[in-house]
């Protein structure tokens, strides 16, 4: 892959229809597609993608796992500020927020990992293009430990980097996505080679995803990880950087996952072949049915007729 490659670009059904206006061709790095509330919109046309990441939060079941972490988190909330709430408990205005404040605690955690994930995400892509990495995010003392891990993976397993953050793109399926890296190792792929009793070639090109939730020695990387990057292997398209749509390089059938914590880090295989693919494509049908068709089959319920002839027949 080129170098401007190396730099990728930074980040359904009424999906496909492209539009007959005429509207000036955007140019530049306005050619890449941009998020906007769970769809990849490709300007000069109507053409909507839906996100993959969209995708796999409509159609995959969650399980009892989300219930039971968020019925814990609010158990132990609700322990750790056991005196706060029962002085609450005494009037009714103070009981209703004491009420909505610990009922919210598993969104509160939620957007706290993903305000972490975010700005992990940021520091890595800086380090991965070799731009100045945002000083306040630098200055922040909880964020150190993950750059420090990862620039630690970097060292140990030898990495090269092949793009990072970059938008790629399936128009017939109707789905677009920001993969985090592709990436060469030739000890990654000698461990890969060894762990899946496969021959992975030194120079393989990988996709990698960076994963920041959860604890080390417990899970934190999840079989949506698999799914999420099998759909981006087979995209057909993507946008550098400058904005020119290029093929989708060939990657090998399973990744890895970087699972990044403040106590060190983990490198996870992730198979993403055609029967993950395949699988991804059920879970965007199942995506389809929650979001679209499932919220017009059941109707208000019947009424008897007023009209007596009707009553009569």
């Amino acid at each position: 892959m080129t170098d401007t490659a190396r730099a990728g670009a930074t980040t359904a059904p009424a999906v496909g229809r492209r539009s007959r206006k005429k509207v000036s061709a955007p140019t530049g790095t306005d050619r890449i597609p941009k998020p906007s509330q769970g769809w990849y919109r490709v300007k000069g046309t109507d053409l909507k993608l839906r996100r993959v990441t969209t995708i796999l939060e409509q159609g995959c079941a969650k399980g009892d796992a989300l219930t039971f972490w968020a019925g814990n988190l609010t158990a132990e909330t609700a322990m750790t500020h056991l005196p706060r709430l029962v002085a609450a408990s005494r009037t009714p205005e103070q009981r209703t927020e004491a009420y909505d404040w610990l009922r919210r605690a598993h969104v509160r955690k939620k957007d706290e990992r993903g305000d972490v994930g975010k700005a992990v995400h940021k520091l890595i892509e800086a380090k991965v293009l070799g731009t100045p990495m945002p000083e306040e995010l630098l200055d922040d003392e909880e964020l150190a430990p993950f750059l420090d891990h990862f620039l630690r993976f970097l060292e140990e397993w030898q990495v090269t980097f092949e793009a990072s953050e970059m938008v790629v793109g399936h128009e017939e399926e109707g789905y677009a996505g920001t993969l985090d890296y592709l990436l060469r190792s030739h000890l990654i792929a000698a461990a890969l080679s060894q762990h899946l009793k496969v021959e992975v070639p030194p120079d393989a090109v990988l996709m990698g995803d960076t994963k920041t939730g959860g604890e080390l020695d417990v899970k934190g990387v999840y079989p949506e990880a698999s799914l999420q990057m099998a759909a981006y292997r087979k995209a057909p398209v993507a946008w550098l950087r400058d904005g020119t749509k290029v093929p989708m390089p060939d990657t090998f059938w399973a990744g890895v996952v970087l699972h990044l914590r403040p106590e060190g880090y983990r490198l996870i295989p992730a198979v993403a072949d055609d029967a993950v693919y395949d699988a991804f494509l059920t879970v965007k049908r199942n995506a389809e049915w929650n979001s679209g068709l499932s919220k017009t089959v059941i109707h208000p319920a019947l009424t008897l007729p007023t009209n007596n002839e009707e009553r009569a027949a």
